[in-house]
């Protein structure tokens, strides 16, 4: 029987959680795995139901929520879990593919409520918070996690750390890098793309021709997914290495300059009013021929029928390095798990090069060096570069208020870049109002 109560895991933080995601609706109703046994009149039949309930009593069954999309949902399935359940006989996966709408709300009811899966595949904002109410279990103290992490991706798995601790592991990642429009470059006169920030903008200074709406690069919203590549790469920063504080690294000399820096792009024309949320967007005018490069994620080239040739490079280098940000899921153990380490041997087996490379066949990139090692891109040859560039994209500050901060965050870019505040101060505001989000 699951424990009654998760630790610390209190009903008026679910509550208030609850109401600051605004109305939930309670969770689809499960079938029931507790089947009342019938009466036998013959004790023949009676021995057979003893021997089957003894033989259920030796196997432990996990439930795994997950998000993964049907043709991945099948790959996990054939290949992941069976193979999961040849090496650990004893143990069953019952996996459940969960409606992305309102998931959120239906963990917290499915927590609160005792009726929380064992392992789930859960969006790597998420983790923070969840850990803060006491819904996950800190595995950084079980047996084998050094191993795991010190073969993982560094920026995947920081999103799982909260509080001096991890509670989960980096299950599949995304990040965003440069895609080239070819055809415009080669237009333009542009051969090779550029490797540095400012090769980008001198070249953008020369070939950018307005009065047709063509621009070499553009940037797509002040929102953070967006914004954060750029404010990085150019030498800007969140918080200190923990985390802890905002004050003195978001509102530093060199992230006031990164931020002036992209104001002044905007304001003098070296990239359209797409990053203010006017049209043609980074997407509609990369594949009208509008945008010479947008930085975008892998999901571009299976979205897009696109007519024009394409070049994947790495984010042009500048003052911070060439950095993108970390997006993916994580996978979790929940804390009122009554089956901790049948969890975690299930955990470690989806962090294997086996279940990691059998997803990536699917389209999941990989977390781990390893795996991410052995892919085999030679179907879709621009992952090389996500790869490659996931080994220096950066985290979202794991906070269980990030979503507090990411809409702190996104109102100081956007009042800069529009021209209505100074970056200075704006970044002080900003950064004054995150130190009190992150104790």
């Amino acid at each position: 029987m699951k424990a009654k109560k998760i630790v610390s895991f209190t009903l008026a933080g679910i509550f208030m959680l609850s109401c600051a995601m605004g109305c939930s609706g309670k969770p689809s109703d499960s079938p029931s795995s507790a089947v009342p046994a019938a009466k036998e009149d013959s004790a023949e039949k009676s021995n057979a139901a003893q021997e089957t309930k003894d033989t259920t009593a030796d196997t432990v069954n996990l439930t795994f929520w997950h998000t993964y999309s049907e043709g991945e949902e099948a790959v996990f399935l054939d290949q992941v879990v069976k193979g999961f359940e040849e090496e650990n006989p004893g143990i069953k996966i019952e996996a459940v593919r969960m409606p992305v709408d309102g998931l959120q709300q239906q963990v917290i009811a499915g927590a609160s409520g005792d009726a929380a899966p064992d392992v789930m595949r859960m969006d790597l904002t998420w983790v923070a918070e969840f850990a803060k109410l006491g819904a996950l279990q800190d595995v950084s103290a079980f047996d084998g996690f050094s191993d795991l992490k010190e073969n993982s991706l560094e920026g995947p798995m920081n999103t799982n750390y909260y509080n001096n601790g991890y509670y989960g592991l980096p299950l599949n990642s995304t990040t965003t890098v440069s895609i080239w429009n070819m055809d415009l470059l080669n237009e333009f006169g542009i051969t090779t793309p550029p490797d540095t920030i400012d090769g980008l903008v001198d070249l953008a200074k020369k070939y950018n021709d307005p009065a047709n709406e063509k621009w070499l690069f553009t940037v797509a919203g002040t929102y953070t997914w967006a914004m954060l590549p750029w404010f990085w790469t150019l030498g800007g920063e969140l918080t200190d290495e923990n985390f802890s504080v905002a004050s003195g690294y978001l509102n530093s000399d060199q992230s006031v300059a990164a931020l002036d820096t992209m104001r002044e792009w905007y304001s003098d024309g070296i990239i359209s009013h797409a990053i203010i949320g006017e049209q043609p967007d980074a997407w509609g005018g990369m594949t009208g021929g509008k945008y010479g490069m947008i930085s975008e994620g892998p999901w571009f080239f299976s979205s897009n029928d696109s007519s024009f040739k394409t070049e994947t490079t790495l984010m042009p280098e500048g003052e911070g390095g060439s950095i993108s940000i970390v997006g993916g899921e994580n996978i979790v153990m929940f804390q009122n798990s009554d089956k901790k380490d049948a969890a975690w041997k299930f955990m470690q087996y989806m962090l294997s090069d086996e279940s990691q490379l059998a997803m990536a066949e699917a389209g999941v990139i990989p977390t781990t060096k390893t795996a991410t090692d052995k892919m085999d891109t030679s179907a879709a040859p621009y992952l090389d570069t996500y790869l490659t560039q996931l080994k220096t994209a950066k985290v979202r500050t794991p906070s269980a208020n990030w979503g507090e901060i990411d809409t702190i965050l996104g109102k100081a870019f956007e009042q800069v870049i529009r021209g209505e505040a100074e970056a200075k101060p704006a970044l002080d505001d900003a950064a004054a109002q995150i130190d009190g989000l992150l104790k």
